[in-house]
């Protein structure tokens, strides 16, 4: 199925999953869509492979737990950020480099401080390749790192490659 994205989400500079800054990350984005769901797109290199020509599952799990430790900002603000309590992923299929691969997220369950989500990393074809589910603490952003959003640090930054819709 295809959503309209709602909503491009921040990144932060040097961040391994998101930051534009830093050379050896993923460089993913992240999209709020009109399902409720959080999507990131991002495409591995060659300098992300674990198995030759295939994805470090250490990475993907890395990927999967911060996509949907962001799912907090579609209920609460953006404001707030799910801290990892704990983490558990299933790999089904390896993800091969060099092709652009989603990663689809959502909240489980929600209380004031805390909260569970589920998501998959999807093949270029929907085959999930990876399953994982996790639970968070909800802390201001203020509260987990020097970001300044002034300097860079924490923004939006629209490019003419993000897109208006994604196929789920």
């Amino acid at each position: 199925m295809k959503f309209a994205v709602k909503k491009k989400q921040p990144t932060s500079r040097m961040c391994f999953v998101c930051g534009s800054g830093n050379s050896s990350g993923l460089h993913a984005r992240f999209y709020e869509l009109e399902n409720g769901e959080l999507t990131a797109l991002f495409t591995p290199g060659e300098e992300h492979q674990g198995y030759p020509g295939r994805l470090h599952g250490g990475i993907a799990s890395t990927i999967l737990d911060e996509t949907i430790g962001r799912t907090i900002m579609l209920n609460d603000s953006d404001e707030y950020w799910g801290v990892t309590i704990e983490f558990t992923s299933r790999y089904r299929k390896p993800i091969p480099l060099g092709s652009q691969i989603r990663v689809v997220a959502r909240v489980t369950q929600n209380s004031s401080r805390v909260f569970e989500g589920s998501g998959e990393i999807l093949l270029e074809d929907g085959t999930i390749a990876v399953e994982g589910k996790g639970k968070y603490l909800k802390l201001d952003l203020s509260k987990i790192g020097d970001i300044n959003e002034l300097d860079e640090e924490w923004n939006v930054k629209l490019t003419p490659e993000d897109p208006e819709y994604i196929e789920i």
